[in-house]
């Protein structure tokens, strides 16, 4: 029974997490409501497939899906493989491809924890000035994004671009319930809030997105960035990864890059 009701709670911090009723998922897994409360309570014990299906529905990570069969007493069926698995292989030439092709832009790799896994040449115009202390392996992009001897001097729309990546990192805290997502964020969230002074600049009608603006000896650089992530991965590692791409906001900086990539070759 201890089982059961191991499996039961897991399910239903999962659904609050998500903000979901009972009926809520009920409804989105098809399933009856008064099922769902009986899994939840202990009354009635999931199938293997079952428990899959509810994790499905409930976007739970890869990871935490085998937490959750394990505690409904089915071994676990999710694979957790070092990036130099032969068996990443693939994977891993797929991330190098990408990184490569998105040069003279700025293109780094992260996993789960926001942790440098890999990045093309045109990243180092992201961590000039940056403090040795934050480039020594493991690196955390964003606490070399928001740290004092980090990008936070050099970064021209630092209140903005902090709340987001703040607003970010919160929202993955949300709905990973990750302990290492949570303390990082208590850190960055504890770093020196730039000053406002005044009220803030009204936002720009015609933006599209935040932008990251640096200042660099080759003047203002403005990015927009983005991620991409691996569709249907059943690896572990494979599902954490994602790519993240900084793309010229302007004409400027997309000429800049270009220069900088041609002194460089």
């Amino acid at each position: 029974m201890g089982q059961v009701l191991a499996i039961g709670g897991h399910l239903r911090s999962w659904r609050q997490r998500r903000r979901l009723s009972q009926l809520d998922l009920a409804c989105d897994a098809d399933i009856s409501a008064r099922h769902i409360s009986f899994l939840e309570t202990g009354r009635a014990r999931p199938s293997r497939d079952m428990v899959l299906h509810l994790a499905e529905r409930l976007e739970v990570p890869l990871r935490d899906r085998n937490v959750l069969l394990v505690a409904a007493g089915f071994a676990p069926v999710f694979a957790e493989r070092a990036l130099g698995d032969p068996a990443l292989a693939a994977a891993r030439e797929a991330i190098d491809l990408v990184l490569a092709a998105h040069e003279p832009y700025p293109a780094i790799a992260v996993d789960r924890h926001w942790v440098l896994v890999a990045a093309n040449r045109a990243a180092s115009v992201l961590t000039e000035g940056v403090g040795q202390e934050l480039t020594k392996p493991p690196v955390n992009v964003l606490r070399v994004a928001l740290h004092p001897d980090g990008l936070a001097r050099r970064t021209a729309n630092l209140a903005e671009w902090r709340g987001d990546l703040l607003a970010r990192l919160r929202r993955q805290v949300e709905l990973t319930a990750d302990p290492t997502l949570a303390a990082l964020y208590e850190e960055l969230a504890s770093y020196p809030s730039p000053r406002q002074p005044g009220p803030p600049p009204p936002t720009n009608p015609t933006a599209v997105a935040i932008p990251l603006r640096l200042v660099t000896d080759a003047g203002i650089l403005s990015f927009l960035s983005t991620i991409t992530v691996f569709g249907t991965p059943v690896d572990i590692t494979l599902s954490e990864l994602a790519i993240e791409t900084f793309l010229p906001a302007d004409r400027e900086t997309a000429e800049a890059l270009r220069r900088l990539a041609a002194a460089t070759d």
